[in-house]
């Protein structure tokens, strides 16, 4: 704490001369940044409607990220009060999650489509294949030798060659898919 007795008189005095006679200097903002001026550009060059639906589907899972780009995906925009909707398609488990997330999804597709997207509305359906984007399944090494001797002799009572053949797929699929998942205490 500074006490007046600590201040010199004469300094004290100066500092108030110099604050009564000093005038501000009007504050001139800056230039506006490159972000500012390429927006309003680009604002005046595209068309005022809604954002591209494919271009949603299309970058779908870099706006809301690969998790839920799994459970979810952009089936429509349409109208709606003073703005947009975006219908999205949700894997029906899964859609207590979307819903939860539903306005983190919509700040993302506004910012990353431009648009004015004011709502989301969730429909409980499954995703189709054309709509996942899923890599290559890896399948476990093939069967041994003597695996598939024993298989072939389990199917070999089987007079149907159409169910004998299935049932060889699946007694394949089984045991591939069994040697890839680490044992899990069966």
């Amino acid at each position: 704490m500074v006490n007046y007795s600590d201040l010199d008189p004469i300094e004290e005095a100066r500092a108030r001369v110099r604050l009564r006679y000093a005038r501000a200097r009007p504050v001139r903002p800056g230039p506006p940044s490159f972000g500012v001026l390429a927006n309003r550009l680009s604002r005046k060059a595209l068309p005022k409607r809604a954002p591209s639906l494919a271009r949603l589907q299309v970058n779908w899972e870099q706006i809301v990220g690969a998790q839920l780009a799994r459970l979810c995906f952009p089936d429509k925009i349409g109208a709606a009060r003073g703005g947009r909707r975006l219908t999205l398609r949700v894997v029906p488990a899964a859609a207590g999650l979307v819903q939860h997330q539903s306005e983190m999804i919509r700040q993302r597709v506004s910012v990353a489509a431009g648009g004015d997207i004011t709502e989301i509305r969730l429909v409980q359906r499954a995703l189709t294949g054309s709509t996942l984007k899923t890599g290559p399944r890896r399948l476990g090494p093939a069967l041994s030798p003597d695996a598939r001797s024993a298989l072939l002799q389990d199917c070999a009572g089987i007079e149907n060659d159409r169910l004998r053949d299935a049932l060889l797929r699946l007694g394949e699929a089984v045991h591939r898919d069994d040697t890839d998942t680490p044992d899990q205490g069966r």
